[in-house]
């Protein structure tokens, strides 16, 4: 767009325009019954506590929520053994990432994150007026002394998603902690824990003890996927004190809807629901690394709910995505994250995971024949 074209209309800052907005996955197809595994939802849906939480919201959607999330934070607190006052509560944690960048970053600061990191780390950063730093990763792992190298006196945040969304992978424990020791402390440490209720290792930590001993530690967490209530976004922090202060103060005063803490709070309670997900997510991301890899297809190594599955090159990628999609399964293309020879799955029902394989299977032998 030409100056003369932009005058007299309003601009955005410098740098919004720069931001290439976040892609989604696909949601549906045109075909019968359709299996969205594009998004790491769970297939079992939310608590039937949760739901009910949800439905006796109704006669009080009149009245604004309670600005403090108090109820919800204290169950938070309760459930990790954490101080209520050092928790905040969003619109998902996508909403307190934002947060903490536009809290802690400006123009000239940077922020790590690493090469195939969650993608709303980059968007974060350049919206709050930052320059965003990729550090490599080795064999689509975050690597330790990759991000240290990349950190400055301008850095004021390194994002960090353990276990990482699209990969996988995770660091474990003892990684976090030297990390979490080395970085300095003019530099937040977010530990963005999406998918920690899966990971089942001895070696992996959360961050939680982190975030106790570290002035600087951050640790974000959501309910829209093991709880299922994605569609009402709901996220939380635990942060020590004057982070929290800071991220009070520039967060909406109603930004958690009634709705979305009840249902959270209930879902907190229904262990049982949380344990059979685990459970079902333990049985079948094996077998489906193992049964797709048995089919020629690269398979990362996943600790979470999904699998980054490895295609010969980008045009086989494509040609399986759009096999997928033919026979209901909607699986997420991963290009935008420099992965374009790649597909994510969720791990999905019994029945969804069963035909990712026949269907994968049977495109693989089409590829033979080709």
């Amino acid at each position: 767009m030409s100056s003369s074209e932009s005058a007299g209309r309003p601009q955005p800052r410098p740098g919004v325009l720069a931001i290439e907005p976040y892609v989604p996955g696909k949601r549906g197809a045109e075909t019968g019954k359709v299996f969205k595994l594009s998004s790491n939802e769970t297939p079992f849906g939310p608590s039937p506590a949760a739901k009910q939480a949800f439905r006796d919201c109704a006669d009080g959607l009149s009245i604004y929520p309670d600005g403090s999330v108090r109820a919800l934070r204290e169950a938070i607190g309760t459930r990790h053994g954490l101080d209520p006052a050092q928790i905040v509560c969003g619109a998902g944690s996508d909403e307190l990432i934002f947060l903490l960048a536009y809290a802690f970053i400006g123009p000239g600061d940077e922020a790590v994150h690493t090469r195939h990191g969650f993608a709303i780390y980059r968007i974060a950063t350049l919206a709050a007026g930052g320059t965003p730093v990729i550090a490599e990763e080795r064999d689509l792992t975050a690597n330790v002394d990759a991000i240290l190298a990349k950190v400055t006196a301008r850095t004021k945040a390194v994002f960090l998603a353990n276990p990482n969304n699209p990969t996988g992978t995770y660091l474990n424990a003892a990684e976090i902690q030297r990390l979490a020791a080395a970085l300095p402390r003019h530099a937040l440490l977010v530990l963005d824990a999406a998918y920690a209720e899966y990971v089942t290792r001895r070696d992996y930590s959360s961050g939680l003890e982190l975030v106790k001993t570290n002035p600087n530690v951050v640790m974000t967490r959501t309910f829209s996927k093991i709880y299922g209530l994605a569609a009402l976004r709901l996220g939380w922090l635990t942060a020590p004190a004057p982070i929290c202060d800071a991220i009070d103060r520039l967060r909406g005063p109603f930004n958690v809807s009634t709705p979305a803490m009840r249902a959270g709070i209930a879902a907190l309670a229904d262990v049982a629901h949380t344990t059979m997900s685990i459970a079902h997510n333990e049985a079948w991301l094996p077998r489906l690394a193992h049964e797709i890899g048995s089919l020629g297809i690269g398979v990362t190594p996943s600790v979470a709910n999904f699998l980054l599955l490895h295609f010969a090159d980008p045009a086989e990628a494509r040609a399986a995505d759009a096999f997928l999609t033919s026979r209901g399964l909607i699986l997420r293309a991963v290009d935008s994250y420099g992965l374009p020879r790649c597909l994510r799955v969720t791990v999905g029902t019994e029945e969804a995971n069963r035909l990712v394989i026949a269907t994968l299977a049977e495109f693989k032998k089409g590829v033979a024949r080709g």
